[in-house]
């Protein structure tokens, strides 16, 4: 329920889905408030899941949440994707959790939407949609590619992804660990907006489309 996960979230609950699990375990920090919808002053300390609840809540009183409010990993992933869903939003930023996620997901079939990288980047006209396969020119979806390979994992995730170059000005050097340089991205305020509402529209039109043909 971060940058890109809440905005999908909010989408697909205004668009009149009605049963949404929502799973976060981290609590509301001041550095969000750049480019996290649930980010405020007044929510500042607060587990992002419930503040997440309370919002679709309000959209919708009559929608049926599940709200998980735990770190995901290891069993607690292969559990949560093993129920019946009818679509997987993959809205994970660290690379571990996230292919754990994904490949899980896969193994029992879901349908699954993932957000690569928005940090950096500057232009939504720029958003792409494509079977992972076809992502390119995005670090974090070469990373995520690379380690699904070795799982042999290849295709059938749908991927929301930008090719836009990420100017090296946007990369912030944070420290020097034992291998490597530590960096961090700078991400502008409406990019994980846009990746969180081309996830949702990638969940709504696959729903419509299932309708279509049912």
């Amino acid at each position: 329920m971060g940058g890109v996960g809440a905005y999908a979230a909010e989408q697909l609950a205004r668009a009149g889905i009605g049963k949404l699990t929502l799973v976060d375990g981290d609590v509301v920090n001041a550095t969000n408030r750049n480019r996290q919808l649930l980010a405020l002053c007044s929510t500042q300390g607060r587990p992002k899941a419930e503040v997440m609840a309370e919002r679709i809540r309000d959209i919708n009183p009559e929608i049926e949440l599940e709200v998980i409010n735990r770190y995901m990993k290891d069993d607690a992933i292969i559990e949560l994707v093993s129920k019946p869903y009818d679509f997987v939003v993959d809205a994970i930023d660290t690379v571990a959790p996230k292919v754990f996620l994904l490949y899980y997901a896969k193994q029992n079939n879901q349908r699954i939407v993932s957000c690569m990288g928005a940090g950096g980047k500057f232009h939504p006209e720029k958003i792409e949609i494509a079977d992972i396969a076809q992502s390119n020119h995005c670090r974090l979806a070469f990373y995520i590619r690379k380690r699904l390979h070795r799982l042999g994992v290849f295709d059938g995730i749908t991927a929301v992804f930008s090719p836009e170059p990420v100017d090296e000005s946007a990369i912030v050097t944070e420290g020097v660990n034992e291998q490597n340089k530590v960096s961090n991205v700078g991400t502008i305020s409406y990019m994980p907006a846009a990746f969180g509402i081309f996830c949702a529209s990638v969940v709504i039109n696959g729903l419509l489309e299932t309708g279509r043909q049912s």
